[in-house]
């Protein structure tokens, strides 16, 4: 029999907002509990979904927080970041598995060089392309990073590597901040023992930044969603539908663009978008006037568990977003029947291209000429079954059951490779940023509760300011 395995899961994305990573991440603590073993989840404090929280398996530990306008995950700030990062160590997990490459994910990186432990690595999130995106998120993430860095002491990462990886994306034209941020995802990539993406893109961005390290394709698996949930009435003519998150890097505005030339060029179709565009001020008022059209239709956000209902009701799932490293909405669409547009040539898992839908450029006219290909096309009962049963075919490869065992396996086998020599751990900081990082993150870990407070922090600055003063006088 297996072992019982202790995984520590760092993850920069926690909600509130629904997203792939939020549901990667929450799928895999629940294999990981229902084999028997221990998680340790480390992430920024947020209100979102949280299944496991009562779980005896876990413990979860939660950073302070803080929310950027237009981000849908609020971002770790970097308070009370040593201390809490150093009881995690403290638990011997067997393996730390960093799911995103920010704040998060740099601490994780930084407790498995100091002490050892194999790391995971997984490429969730296009880093490259969301800094086009984020304006407001780079400067913060930079200034996050460089400050945790020096509290934390420079053998928190390969400084050399991430220096060297920085210089070659600002010589590729990237801003200095976003290239020093990019440079850094190089040296976490760099620092792992094993590399996991979710799909063939993912891992050649990755051995394009580190072309000597161990790169494994574990694609998220995804199960049929059940038709539970309230009715959603066809619509008399064509429905194309998009699900998802809304937000710029998604290709909401390309989507509505090409939509406009299908309803002036064939009137009685529909769209259908399902998912919370209120909260997006850089979108919320051209998705306004839009809605102003009978034919466009904005659901709102929708539980995941009651999606089923929408894709049933839809006729072609249209997803133009050029900067996912999967697209979970690509399998649930599929496993429902429907034939696809996608205009990322790269996300090819559940698509063949002219059998169960269309790629296509990311410009107007061409999602519009593949939306009227595929209307054409769904019209003609046998066209539509046969790509109903290759959505459904290609789907079915890539399951829940699939990517719980795979990832099981994998945790496994590093496991078995037991700690290595920790990294050199230079000189830190100096005395006085060791003593404000005390001062500042001080925090009591409250075991039998399986969770971290803070409820002493406040009395322990006060003592370790009172120390450092005596020390100066």
């Amino acid at each position: 029999m297996t072992r019982s395995l202790r995984i520590a899961e760092f993850t920069d994305n926690y909600g509130p907002g629904r997203s792939g990573i939020l549901y990667a991440v929450q799928q895999i603590e629940g294999a990981l509990l229902a084999a028997g073993h221990e998680v340790i989840v480390v992430a920024p404090r947020s209100s979102g979904p949280n299944p496991y929280a009562h779980d005896p398996g876990r413990t979860e530990v939660r950073l302070p927080s803080v929310r950027i306008l237009g981000v849908p995950a609020r971002v770790a700030s970097g308070a009370y970041a040593e201390p809490l990062v150093a009881k995690v160590g403290d638990l011997r997990p067997d393996v730390i598995h960093v799911h995103g490459l920010g704040l998060v994910g740099l601490m994780g990186v930084a407790l498995a060089r100091r002490t050892g432990i194999p790391l995971i690595v997984t490429w969730h999130t296009d880093w490259d392309a969301y800094a086009e995106h984020y304006a407001l998120l780079t400067p913060v993430l930079a200034a996050a990073y460089h400050a945790w860095r020096v509290r934390a002491g420079s053998g928190a990462l390969d400084q050399s590597r991430a220096r060297a990886s920085a210089r070659a994306f600002r010589r590729a034209g990237r801003q200095r901040m976003a290239a020093d941020l990019l440079g850094a995802c190089t040296a976490m990539l760099a620092a792992a023992t094993v590399v996991t993406t979710p799909s063939p893109k993912t891992a050649k961005r990755v051995l394009a930044a580190a072309p000597e390290i161990d790169v494994r394709i574990i694609p998220n698996g995804v199960d049929p969603l059940p038709l539970t949930g309230p009715e959603v009435p066809r619509s008399p003519g064509v429905r194309f539908t998009y699900v998802g998150r809304i937000a710029p890097e998604k290709g909401i505005g390309l989507l509505l663009d090409a939509y406009r030339i299908v309803r002036k060029t064939v009137p009685g179709t529909e769209l259908m978008i399902v998912g919370d565009w209120k909260k997006v001020p850089t979108l919320r008022a051209r998705l306004l006037r839009a809605k102003r059209h009978p034919e466009i239709r904005l659901v709102g956000e929708v539980d995941r568990s009651d999606l089923g209902p929408y894709y049933a009701a839809s006729d072609v799932f249209v997803f133009p977003s050029l900067t996912d490293t999967q697209a979970l909405v690509l399998h649930e669409a599929a496993h429902a029947g429907l034939p696809l547009i996608v205009c990322d040539r790269e996300l090819g898992l559940v698509l063949h291209d002219k059998v169960n839908g269309e790629f296509c450029d990311p410009t107007p006219d061409a999602l519009a000429g593949a939306m009227l290909r595929l209307m054409d096309r769904v019209r003609d009962p046998r066209a539509r079954a046969r790509a109903s049963q290759v959505s459904r075919e290609l789907a079915a490869q890539y399951t829940k059951a699939g990517q719980d065992q795979a990832i099981l396996d994998l945790y496994a086998e590093v496991a078995a490779q037991g700690r290595h020599a920790p990294a050199a751990r230079p000189r830190g900081p100096g005395r006085l940023a060791r003593a404000w990082s005390r001062v500042s993150a001080m925090a009591r870990y409250d075991g039998p509760a399986h969770h971290f407070s803070l409820a002493n922090a406040r009395n322990a600055a006060r003592e370790d300011s009172s120390a450092l003063s005596d020390k100066r006088s």
